[in-house]
């Protein structure tokens, strides 16, 4: 399996909070991968060709203000699929941790894609929507859903794990809560290691360090945003502790953090180590 790791969406750019690395837009990390047997998954979708022409109507025009999206129609993930030789219906499936306006808004360039998602995410955001977080437009295409409940489960590395309809057993939905109603994380086996793609159940990659330290940028739009604060702080202790305890076998990433992102993109053919000052 390849998989890429694509920013489909930078937004307002942030410093880091210690010497070192440069200012940098915040971005939408994204996953595409290559399988034999489930031709392209999509891990998140970023913003889509919709946002970028329209971006008042389907992101709403408070989220453009808080967020700052570049719009930029080379980021979407439909121009990186096409950049990489495929055609928007070689996705075959999609997996979103949620359904935030940023995380979901590239669904109506897959509308063909089937598109898995937990159950009481799906149902909170039809709920909710219109609203700040959830814009109708990204799934008013009707997209074939795919949905989950944590009772379906297995145990990955002591978390609840799911394996996804006719996806292969190398990518699980690892539910992490707290930020949303039905939040969900997606851990995908790369070679010997796996990577957790967290969504957003952080924000800032010192979050998990031993600094513990948030973003103060990006814990406005974290504390803001989160449904459950105890369970928010919960998942990200847990977090601490895999890879306290199995970091030698697990990656973890966040959504929007682009330091993570450039330390998992392939720059001058080796990978760039994520700071740790």
């Amino acid at each position: 399996m390849t998989i890429h790791h694509l920013n489909c969406g930078s937004l307002r750019r942030i410093e880091a909070t210690y010497d070192g690395p440069p200012p940098e837009p915040a971005v939408n990390h994204c996953l595409l991968m290559e399988t034999d047997a489930a031709g392209l998954v999509l891990v998140e979708t970023g913003l889509g060709l919709n946002d970028v022409r329209d971006p008042d109507r389907t992101l709403g025009a408070d989220w453009v203000e808080m967020a700052g999206p570049v719009l930029d129609p080379e980021e979407t993930a439909i121009r990186q699929v096409e950049r990489l030789g495929y055609a928007p219906s070689d996705v075959r499936h999609i997996i979103v941790t949620h359904l935030d306006v940023d995380h979901c808004g590239g669904l109506p360039d897959f509308p063909d894609a089937q598109v898995h998602v937990l159950a009481a995410e799906l149902e909170a955001a039809t709920a909710q929507a219109p609203s700040f977080r959830y814009r109708p437009a990204h799934w008013a295409h009707g997209p074939d859903w795919v949905t989950y409940t944590p009772e379906r489960a297995d145990q990955w590395f002591g978390f609840t794990a799911i394996q996804p309809e006719g996806l292969p057993p190398e990518i699980q939905l690892i539910p992490l809560g707290g930020h949303t109603e039905g939040h969900t994380g997606v851990a995908v086996r790369d070679g010997d290691r796996w990577l957790l793609h967290c969504g957003d159940a952080y924000y800032y990659h010192r979050e998990l360090q031993h600094h513990r330290e948030p973003h103060p940028l990006l814990d406005v739009v974290q504390v803001g945003s989160e449904i459950h604060h105890d369970l928010r702080l919960g998942t990200q202790a847990r977090l601490r502790e895999l890879l306290r305890d199995h970091g030698d076998e697990v990656t973890v990433f966040s959504a929007h953090d682009p330091w993570e992102l450039a330390a998992h993109q392939d720059r001058s053919g080796r990978r760039e180590p994520l700071p740790t000052a």
